[in-house]
């Protein structure tokens, strides 16, 4: 199964420890770790259900293509870490 890990910076306001769980792709194996830790998706996910503009997620060391859909493809041993982007200057 995959297993998802989100930074510290959002541990710090929700806390959620790397979990494994089941999914196909980076939306389902998201849902189902908001199963575990409702509170999470409105740090990651926009009101449309797409990722926020602050927010990365990286499969297997790959950034993400899908940011509305989260239809990027996940394999069985995938590891999916979710993190807050920066910008500036």
């Amino acid at each position: 199964m995959p297993r998802v890990a989100f930074t510290q910076n959002l541990q710090r306001h929700v806390p959620c420890p790397p979990c494994e769980v089941a999914g196909a792709t980076v939306r389902e194996s998201l849902e189902a770790a908001f199963t575990l830790y409702p509170k999470l998706r409105g740090y990651v996910l926009d009101e449309h259900g797409a990722l926020r503009f602050h927010m990365a997620i990286f499969v297997n060391g790959e950034a993400i293509t899908d940011r509305l859909t989260l239809g990027d493809p996940v394999a069985t041993a995938a590891e999916i870490y979710v993190m807050q982007a920066l910008s500036g200057g």
